[in-house]
């Protein structure tokens, strides 16, 4: 399985997860690609937790498209400025 992970800040609405709702303040983003299926994960910053994304699930027609598509994620919910 291929991933990338990259440190965020959730805006003020922060990020909303299919197991607990709503997460805020520092997290882990991890892109996990699995054949063509992606998958958006986030945990609470050196949490062992993950938790999926609401929405954050698709079929990439060509697997290398899993960096852009980490780097558009990664751009939408990355608000450190608020």
């Amino acid at each position: 399985m291929a991933e990338q992970t990259t440190d965020i800040t959730a805006g003020p609405g922060g990020v909303m997860t299919d197991e607990v709702g709503v997460v805020t303040g520092d997290l882990t983003l991890r892109s996990e690609l699995s054949g063509k299926d992606v998958t958006l994960r986030v945990q609470y910053k050196d949490a062992d937790e993950w938790y999926t994304v609401t929405g954050g699930r698709a079929t990439l027609s060509d697997p290398a498209d899993l960096a852009a598509v980490h780097a558009i994620a990664v751009a939408l919910l990355n608000r450190p400025e608020g």
